[in-house]
């Protein structure tokens, strides 16, 4: 870690705890800054912030006070999720207060190489498989950032020749300065958190951030099959290197007659990969060109791909009961990345759907449930504009409280050789603090139907 002297004796307001505001707040104080938490959760119930008052952090909890600001703060590290509509985060952009991220503050304090993922979907799997192939050719990688990793914590133990390999979301790529990736990925684009960024552009704008900067002596991963992103390309200093499913010209990552090859060799067949999906062809080929930029061979890029079977709550398979497999992908918070898992499988599908209704249409799935899914159990705020796509498409529905009980209700409607899958395509926050809970509460729920089937 570099003993930075950029915060020391420098008053610094870390607003919102959680992972990355625990972690950052404890690198802060070791940085020798005078540090203040302040987050929204009573102090009784909030065992971050008592750990940290433990530690001699000044902790100020169950409330934003707007008028803390003005005690002279020279630093505010944001939580990534408080969007900037927040008053806090508004008055300390009125007094001119630096406002950054966790990953920023990670990244100036770091020795090693990074490499940065971003996208809609298919980021954590990415970023997971970069990791992995990094580490299988006998570098020394650690993941970091959005895949639940702080990356304040990776970055004050990876030496100068590891690499850390960051899963960054657009909430956390607002807030960086310098964040300089050598090798930056962007899966794809869609539309999703509109609700906190406030329109498209603004997101699209979040995510370029990645790549902001970059010089020519890097790379920018960018997924080729979408038209929009050969555009984005040209806000780029970097070397833009391509990946393709569908083998368009001037990718080097690409699926060519059913092989994943890289500058036109042939390293694998696509279908000896372990995880389902055209979606992880995709993110294998981001996966592999930033492997081999970063001197990976094709053997330990093979390994991997061959014994991987996914990222937990993505198209992540449980268990199968009585010839009825099920998956969770309590991941997909969005009606794209929920189209992804329901494409993955060429068999029946008993679908689970709902969750937070941030007021998008549902449309786009009444086709694709039409052709692969025969049963719906909808729950959450979303139930009944999930209701409407199952009418639409003219399958039979149940509607219900909330995951747990979807699950033995979407058992009876299965039969022999389906499959059960938890797909949202909604966030979880009506009902859970986050999807990984969501998934949780799904998996124990399939297991105990499991035990009751025995």
């Amino acid at each position: 870690m570099l003993e930075i002297k950029t915060y020391q004796n420098k008053k610094v307001l870390v607003l919102g705890l959680g992972m990355s505001g625990v972690n950052a707040a404890r690198l802060l104080n070791k940085l020798g800054a005078l540090v203040t938490v302040n987050d929204k959760q009573k102090f009784d119930d909030n065992k971050q912030a008592q750990a940290l008052l433990a530690d001699g952090i000044k902790v100020i909890t169950g409330y934003h006070p707007v008028e803390l600001l003005d005690e002279n703060f020279e630093y505010m590290v944001k939580n990534p999720g408080i969007p900037y509509s927040n008053p806090m985060v508004q008055k300390a952009q009125s007094l001119g207060i630096p406002i950054i991220t966790e990953p920023e503050l990670a990244y100036q304090v770091s020795q090693s190489h990074w490499i940065a993922t971003t996208g809609s979907n298919g980021k954590t799997t990415t970023t997971t498989l970069i990791g992995l192939m990094l580490n299988e050719a006998g570098h020394k990688a650690y993941d970091a950032g959005n895949i639940g990793i702080p990356a304040s914590a990776v970055a004050q133990k990876a030496g100068k020749d590891d690499t850390v390999v960051a899963e960054l979301s657009s909430f956390q790529l607002c807030g960086i300065k310098t964040l300089h990736p050598h090798i930056a990925v962007l899966t794809n684009i869609y539309e999703a958190h509109l609700d906190w960024h406030g329109d498209r552009e603004h997101y699209v704008a979040a995510k370029m951030r990645i790549t902001m900067n970059q010089t020519p002596d890097d790379y920018f991963i960018m997924n080729w099959d979408l038209p929009e992103m050969h555009e984005l390309a040209k806000q780029s200093k970097a070397q833009i290197v391509p990946f393709s499913r569908k083998n368009i010209a001037g990718a080097r990552s690409a699926l060519i007659d059913g092989w994943l090859c890289f500058d036109g060799e042939r390293i694998m067949k696509a279908d000896a990969m372990q995880i389902p999906g055209t979606h992880n062809i995709e993110n294998a080929l981001a996966a592999i060109a930033a492997a081999k930029l970063s001197g990976v061979d094709n053997a330990s890029i093979v390994a991997v791909l061959t014994r991987f079977t996914g990222v937990k709550h993505r198209i992540q398979y449980v268990t199968t009961i009585n010839d009825r497999k099920f998956y969770n992908d309590s991941k997909a918070t969005n009606v794209e990345a929920a189209s992804v898992a329901i494409n993955a499988f060429t068999q029946p599908i008993v679908l689970l759907a709902g969750g937070l209704d941030r007021h998008l249409s549902m449309d786009d799935l009444i086709p694709l449930v039409k052709a692969h899914v025969h049963a719906m159990v909808t729950f959450g705020e979303t139930a009944e504009l999930m209701n409407a796509v199952a009418e639409k498409a003219g399958i039979p529905y149940q509607q219900t409280e909330n995951v747990k009980t979807a699950v033995p209700l979407a058992y009876a409607a299965s039969k022999p050789g389906d499959i059960v899958l938890l797909s949202p395509a909604a966030a979880s926050w009506d009902q859970f603090p986050n999807f990984e809970i969501r998934g949780d509460v799904f998996i124990d729920a399939v297991n105990a139907l499991a035990e009751s089937e025995e």
